[in-house]
């Protein structure tokens, strides 16, 4: 019986890595041509070098996978539908964020999405917390990111509405 426990519990970490690392995905297909289109637009100075962008969401994806793969082990799908809920949307609005910054353009379409994403990833983390509390500690570097990239987002839109209209 442990044995069974444990073959589904590393299946259950693969799937919501598969999850996670996918959303990725899709928002890294919108990027593909990002970097000659970001190196064009007016950055404020405290913009970090595109080059740390990936690097850092690598680390948070999979942060985002064990916390909810311990979420998942606390009660399944069905004990667990709404904070997991929260977090499959908040990963919906994640991925749509990259298609309409760096692949459509729209700067303000994009601020007021990473706003929703903020909003549901509070959420998320509070119901997370309240599930298994490292669970919820676990988005929090998630939770800082998506704060700066809001505050990111909204100074390049102003800084660029040319392009982003």
């Amino acid at each position: 019986m442990a044995t069974v426990r444990k073959r589904r519990d590393w299946f259950g970490l693969a799937g919501w890595a598969a999850l996670c690392f996918a959303a990725s995905a899709i928002g890294a297909a919108a990027s593909i041509q990002a970097g000659s289109f970001y190196v064009r637009l007016a950055q404020p100075a405290w913009a970090p070098p595109a080059s740390v962008f990936g690097p850092v969401w690598t680390v948070l994806y999979a942060l985002m996978a064990l916390a909810a793969w311990l979420v998942w082990r606390s009660g399944g799908l069905r004990g667990n539908r709404l904070p997991l809920t929260l977090f499959v949307a908040q990963l919906a609005l994640n991925a749509l964020w990259s298609w309409l910054f760096f692949a459509w353009h729209r700067g303000g379409w994009a601020f007021a999405d990473i706003v929703a994403l903020w909003i549901l990833l509070l959420a998320t983390v509070v119901s997370f917390w309240r599930v298994r509390p490292l669970a919820g500690v676990l988005l929090v570097p998630y939770l800082a990111w998506v704060s700066f990239a809001a505050a990111l987002n909204h100074a390049v839109w102003q800084l660029n509405p040319q392009v982003l209209g």
